[in-house]
């Protein structure tokens, strides 16, 4: 006979959060394979609260209890205080700028004594996830309106831009995986290819020679004018529109990316972008090689931006296809690896548990994603399910980054692994959302608004 409370029990989706349970003892594991070294006493190591491992328990403990509470709760609280909280979280945004610590090179953290950090940047996800759901699902929102697209774009971008002012770029990123949640509610897919053609464009400038670009873009004009050439004799307007997005991707490569790089990018972000695709960044003058130097000794960030990644990949090779075991790894037990118990940790897994272990590593993440997407398509309600796709959306972006980070196939930019990387404000976020989820489907008869 089953002794759970039936207030709890009831409709919640035990899968979710088994699978919860499963990824952050994976990441605590993971945390403890990193941080311990021989002779340590691990009992005292757990309970001392001086380790990272240790805090790492402690948070999970605290984001189990605040689960429970939120199990208990009415899930029309999460839609009544959904601006209220999008509201607090740009609050805490700016709350950044007077109180920040200025940590390995960003100034997105408020501390609070030596041993605890907020990041709001990181935490505000989940209210514009809140708040995106909540306009979204409302009577009076027509999305198919340009008006309306905008006012869910302004939602999703203003921390984003907040983040940025705060060096913060990595997180700030993050936000735009919202609008694959206005995609399935209705936003033209022409401007996601719009999106993903321009992240095209500026990967080719920086491979190409300008001028060897500029023939293969007007090749693709010709190439189409040839193709569309019955089009444009019924009307100009064709013709008009490939020799004007001509025009537009020239002046993206010859003025938009070479202005960004060198006056709105710093210069470590730009070598960090340089070192993902490959090719060698040399500093344009003095003034920016002066840069680099600086950032190096501010952030204390290796002077080969590309170190962390050559490290990440030598940790992960070295496990093979089945791995080293646990504690067993050199790279990653002698600190060979820069941050790999935050940005990095997936290499601590590949070296641990190799090829083999990876694969099911990554493969409960994929069922976590299944599983959400499945649960956001038999919501009645419409917050609900842009909400569940916020989820899933948020939690995709992070793991394809930092997983393709730590292999040399994206740059740096911060990005935690969810559940895994250590981090109190990282896991408590993602806890969070997670647990609202489950809320939200255990009432997933309901309309909410």
């Amino acid at each position: 006979m089953s002794t759970r409370n039936p207030a709890i029990s009831k409709g919640i989706d035990w899968s979710l959060v088994w699978i919860w349970f499963i990824l952050c003892a994976i990441g605590i594991t993971s945390i403890f394979a990193a941080s311990y070294h021989d002779g340590d006493n691990v009992v005292q190591g757990f309970i001392s609260l001086k380790t990272d491992y240790s805090r790492q328990l402690l948070f999970f403990i605290l984001a189990g209890i605040v689960g429970t509470f939120i199990l208990l709760t009415d899930s029309k609280f999460f839609t009544a205080t959904a601006n209220l909280g999008y509201a607090f979280g740009i609050f805490l945004l700016l709350l950044v700028f007077p109180f920040h610590s200025r940590v390995k090179g960003t100034e997105s953290i408020i501390r609070f004594g030596s041993a605890f950090q907020l990041q709001p940047a990181d935490l505000c996800k989940l209210f514009v996830n809140l708040a995106l759901a909540k306009y979204l699902s409302r009577v009076e929102t027509n999305f198919t309106r340009p008006r309306s697209q905008l006012i869910a774009a302004v939602i999703a971008l203003v921390p984003a831009m907040l983040s940025i002012m705060q060096k913060e770029t990595g997180l700030s990123l993050v936000y735009f995986s919202f609008f694959l949640v206005m995609f399935r509610e209705g936003l033209p897919a022409s401007i996601l290819v719009i999106g993903f053609s321009f992240s095209v464009l500026v990967v080719a400038t920086l491979l190409l020679e300008p001028n060897t670009l500029a023939l293969v873009l007007t090749a693709i004009a010709l190439v189409a004018i040839y193709i569309l050439r019955k089009a444009i004799k019924r009307t100009r307007s064709v013709l008009f529109l490939i020799v004007g997005v001509w025009f537009v991707c020239v002046g993206i490569q010859r003025f938009v990316v070479p202005f960004a790089f060198d006056h709105v990018f710093k210069p470590y972000q730009v070598k960090r972008i340089y070192d993902a695709i490959g090719k060698d960044y040399v500093p344009k003058d003095q003034a920016t090689e002066v840069a680099l130097e600086n950032e190096v000794k501010t952030s204390g960030k290796k002077k080969d931006n590309n170190y962390n990644v050559k490290q990440s990949k030598i940790a992960i090779g070295s496990g093979g296809f089945i791995g080293k075991g646990l504690l067993k790894g050199t790279q990653t037990r002698y600190d060979f690896v820069p941050e790999q118990k935050t940005d990095f940790i997936f290499c601590t897994i590949g070296e641990g548990f190799g090829f083999l272990g990876s694969t099911i590593f990554l493969g409960i993440y994929v069922v976590l994603l299944m599983r959400i997407v499945t649960i956001a398509e038999r919501q009645r309600s419409v917050f609900s399910r842009c909400y569940a796709y916020g989820v899933a959306s948020v939690l995709f972006f992070h793991i394809i980054i930092n997983v393709c980070m730590t292999v040399g196939l994206a740059p740096v930019i911060g990005i935690p692994l969810p559940f895994i990387s250590y981090g109190g404000t990282s896991l408590l976020t993602f806890s969070i959302m997670l647990f609202i989820l489950v809320r939200l489907d255990a009432d997933r008869q309901m309309v909410l608004r």
